[in-house]
């Protein structure tokens, strides 16, 4: 079992005080049989009114409601967390499923349809035809790792500054893209192999690099029947082990970012955001 201590430090600067409209925030990770969350804390300037909870994948949300004005929004979460997933490779996919190509069964199938649609790119298809050829054999993990380290050794890693999450066409147009452009590939090449994926928001423990300046970071989910929802990190070629923190998963990328909210009040706001995640012993 490892401890880590993880600080997310937000702040919203206004040109001018402003009125803020209610606050979803995602910080809390995942608790489950490989995390638990040994102490947690909430600090929010102004001051917010919380009400606690879990939306349709499960995922922890706070919603922050504020009844005065301000010129900073500073919201910052501590949580001190145990983690036990670490030998992530310790699993047992079921019979059927081990070797691709495999087909999940019908009552698998009715809720795990929403996780294998994607967008319509020839030149995705394309690509994802590179990674398995029909008659090939080979385990289902084998190939999940294939496509992979496919990410991580061909494209950049680039820090993007912009919101949102490009396409997966346009990653691999670029050659470039963030951990959550990687992630969002990796899950449409998944899908277009019959696999069902979603995306993961959370935190990584890792040494300050270019890849790691402090931020969330991103990876993707397979459900691999008898072994559950595995994570895959295309942006470190890795599978997501006990330096992985989730805090929360969707079908749809966009649909889980850690704070989102709105203000009413002249335009004009800067973001500074700080991600320390800090091994304990």
């Amino acid at each position: 079992m490892q401890r880590y201590k993880i600080l997310h430090r937000t702040y919203y600067n206004f040109s001018a005080a402003v009125r803020l409209d209610s606050h979803a925030l995602r910080l809390r990770p995942k608790e489950g049989h490989e995390l638990r969350i040994e102490a947690s804390r909430l600090t929010i300037t102004p001051p917010a009114t919380l009400r606690w909870h879990r939306d349709i994948d499960d995922n922890s949300v706070a919603i922050a409601s504020f009844n005065t004005a301000a010129d900073q929004l500073m919201i910052e979460s501590e949580v001190i967390i145990q983690q036990f997933n670490e030998n992530p490779l310790d699993f047992l996919v079921a019979d059927y499923a081990m070797h691709y190509p495999f087909a999940y069964t019908q009552d698998d199938l009715v809720v795990l349809l929403p996780y294998m649609r994607y967008a319509e790119s020839s030149l995705m298809t394309d690509w994802a035809a590179t990674l398995w050829q029909p008659g090939e054999q080979m385990q289902t993990y084998a190939l999940l790792q294939r496509l992979n380290l496919r990410i991580n050794q061909t494209l950049s890693y680039r820090v993007r500054e912009e919101q949102g999450v490009q396409a997966a066409a346009d990653t691999l147009s670029r050659g470039t893209g963030s951990c959550r452009d990687f992630a969002y590939l990796f899950m449409e090449a998944a899908r277009r192999l019959g696999l069902a994926a979603r995306f993961v928001s959370g935190y990584l423990n890792t040494p300050p690099s270019p890849n790691n300046n402090g931020a969330t970071h991103a990876w993707a989910e397979v459900y691999l029947p008898g072994a559950g929802w595995k994570g895959f990190d295309p942006t470190s070629g890795e599978i997501a082990g006990a330096n992985h923190i989730a805090v929360a998963v969707s079908r749809l990328p966009e649909a889980v970012p850690p704070i989102a909210g709105s203000f009413i009040g002249p335009p004009g706001a800067s973001l500074d955001v700080g991600v320390w995640v800090t091994a304990l012993k």
